[in-house]
């Protein structure tokens, strides 16, 4: 089951230093501007409070959540402050884990289907190449996609049950083939020699693989492959011009492949193609881009998923009698994760909310009757301490209309205006979205006022917008990233001597070029694991992006021969004109963006005399999965933008 939130690879950035700058911790205290505001405002919680708030994911969409004697459900959570694999039972009683890893962040993958053995995969360190392992009844645990420099991922489980099937780049560290895999033996052998195309799904029959090949950034074509007669991936995507599809799902009966597809408007539509006839239809049109679909495992209910104005409007359609589940007892919030029991009598969910974390859920189906299962929320905080998004668009250059999720702190007046931050998504091409964020929240529970830009370029609001940057990044979209401060400062509630910009991956580049490009426009920035030189970035890209690499030199360039146009939109060579305080804040084990990125910005900006610092995770890459580390950076940036950018009340 794809996403289509991004339907172009996003690049993700970060790096390390010698040192592990030391952070001042913040003080809990009420700020000068919360304490005039009234007793409606509580004190302010520590960023270890916000990050004792309990992470909880499911394992893979192509995976099984449910034990098979359906008593237990797999998740992943950061309870211990790395993230490991559980079984919670359904009856709520306290989860069991099934892995204790102190180091390296463990993400369950699926059951077996006829035991209680365990799919799982993990990294090193943060350094992105995965591998996958199976966790025996015994509790042992097998590599089952050993080598080094090997990156692997889980596919799926053929309807037999006895197969399951998992990429490697093993062979190619550009290419990514099919392995199925006996769920007895582990024996395994290759169905799939790639030769360019991105693997995404494999019918429950074993039969058809859906293959995306990227000829640009606005153009990705799918390909079907038969694996039984080993004929080579035939093109079903025909188009003229700039046209983006992508896989989604084949139907349980291996009958269908559902795809996504923006041929026939702003937004990525679900379409239907019969393999037998290649008849196509349309599945789900909207006005907003269809994020998802996926089935239950007989196919009678249909999950699907819009992208609305940055939140998930989720629907759970029962196709036999056309009628949407409705689902009673779970809390207003995103629904997501959805994954149903082998009999299809019950689903588990997620739902989470500006104000509240993740959660796990199950529902009876036939009632629609929902039961939590878990309290993410550190039990110290109130959930009514905490401020709800709004969305707003502000103007950027040539009469765009640039969308935002706004976040004020309670306390901010005209009369007690409030210090801000514009946060920039990563990508290029990600979307800031609602929903639960300990970073911003306790920035904003600190008294700051967060403005989540979604920069022309971001994924979420057509096609138009999304390739209005192609080329031209660190222009139009930069100098939105300004006219985000520009509208800060405009409000009456916002101090407008005091507006800072951070981000992390592009996010932390955009935030680099602000100061270099705009110098005068904020007050401080945090870069965080953000590209700083594009001509090395780009050159470095590691080998198992592959196929994805096309796309991403359409969007961004071709290093071979634009390397002049990124020399010229790359911080490090404009290091001299940033005159503003800068936050670093870098994860050794990045495999996208090289430590040397940060290493040398910072120091050519030490070099200006203007504030600097460092802060480096040797055991973390592009994002940080350890606790303890979250709390360090969250620490760290708090305690920076009260140096640099409150003035005193």
């Amino acid at each position: 089951m794809r996403s289509f939130a991004c339907m172009v690879s996003v690049l993700a950035l970060a790096a390390a230093v010698p040192a592990l700058a030391a952070a001042e911790p913040a003080a809990p205290a009420q700020t000068q501007a919360q304490a005039r505001a009234g007793a409606a405002v509580a004190a302010p919680y520590t960023a270890a409070q916000f990050f004792e708030t309990k992470s909880y994911r499911m394992p893979s969409a192509y995976g099984l959540a449910f034990s098979p004697d359906g008593r237990s459900l797999l998740f992943a959570s950061d309870e211990t402050g790395v993230f490991n694999a559980y079984a919670l039972p359904v009856d709520g009683s306290a989860a069991t884990p099934l892995t204790r890893s102190t180091s390296d962040a463990v993400f369950p993958l699926s059951y077996f289907p006829n035991d209680a053995r365990m799919l799982f995969t993990s990294d090193k360190g943060g350094d992105e190449l995965n591998h996958v392992y199976v966790r025996a009844l015994d509790g042992s645990v097998r590599d089952l996609t050993p080598g080094e420099k090997l990156k692997a991922d889980f596919l799926g489980w053929n309807a037999d049950d006895r197969t399951f099937y998992v990429s490697s780049n093993a062979r190619d560290p550009e290419a990514f083939d099919v392995y199925a895999y006996d769920a007895e033996t582990y024996a395994s052998r290759m169905v799939f020699q790639n030769t360019g195309f991105s693997p995404t799904e494999i019918s429950p029959d074993g039969r058809w693989l859906a293959l995306d090949k990227s000829n640009t950034s606005a153009d990705v074509d799918i390909y079907l492959a038969d694996l039984q007669s080993g004929g080579a991936p035939v093109l079903i995507t025909p188009h003229q011009g700039a046209v983006q599809h992508g896989s989604y799902t084949f139907t349980p009966d291996s009958k269908t492949l559902i795809y996504g597809t923006d041929e026939h408007g702003e937004f990525t539509q679900a379409w239907s193609r019969d393999l037998a006839t290649g008849a196509v239809a349309p599945l789900i049109q909207a006005d907003w881009d269809v994020q998802f679909v996926s089935y239950s495992p007989s196919g009678r209910y249909r999950v699907s998923a819009l992208n609305a104005d940055a939140s998930t409007a989720l629907t759970v359609l029962d196709t036999r009698s056309g009628q949407s589940v409705r689902l009673n007892g779970a809390p207003a919030g995103d629904l997501g994760g959805v994954r149903f029991d082998k009999d299809e009598t019950r689903i588990a969910f997620t739902v989470a909310s500006d104000t509240s974390p993740t959660d796990l859920f199950v529902a009876d189906l036939s009632t629609g009757q929902a039961r939590r299962l878990t309290h993410a929320l550190n039990p110290e905080i109130k959930e009514s301490d905490l401020v709800e998004a709004t969305i707003v668009r502000y103007p950027g250059e040539g009469g765009v209309m640039v969308p935002a999720v706004l976040y004020r702190p309670k306390g901010a007046s005209a009369a007690h205006p409030a210090p801000a931050v514009v946060l920039v998504h990563g990508g290029p091409g990600g979307q800031t979205r609602r929903g639960y964020s300990a970073m911003v929240q306790h920035l904003v529970n600190h008294g700051y006022a967060v403005l989540g830009a979604n920069n022309r370029g971001s994924s979420g609001y057509g096609k138009t917008f999304f390739h209005m940057d192609d080329k031209k990044h660190g222009e139009a979209d930069l100098r939105d990233i300004v006219a985000g401060g520009d509208w800060l400062r405009a409000q009456d509630w916002v101090a407008d001597d005091q507006v800072a910009v951070m981000g992390g991956s592009y996010g932390g580049y955009i935030t680099a070029a602000a100061l270099a490009f705009h110098p005068e426009k904020f007050e401080a920035g945090i870069d965080i694991f953000g590209v700083t030189n594009w001509v090395r970035t780009l050159q470095s890209i590691p080998a198992w992006w592959g196929a994805q690499r096309v796309a991403l030199f359409d969007e961004m360039g071709d290093p071979a021969v634009d390397a002049e146009r990124h020399r010229a939109i790359s911080p490090l060579f404009h290091a001299e004109k940033i005159r503003r305080p800068l936050l670093v804040v870098q994860g050794a084990n990045d495999p996208r963006v090289l430590q040397v990125e940060s290493d040398e910005l910072v120091e050519k900006v030490r070099a200006n005399n203007v504030p600097v610092e460092y802060v480096v995770f040797p055991d973390e890459g592009h994002g940080f999965q350890r606790r303890d580390n979250r709390i360090a950076a969250q620490e760290a940036y708090l305690a920076f933008l009260n140096r640099y950018v409150r003035k005193a009340d």
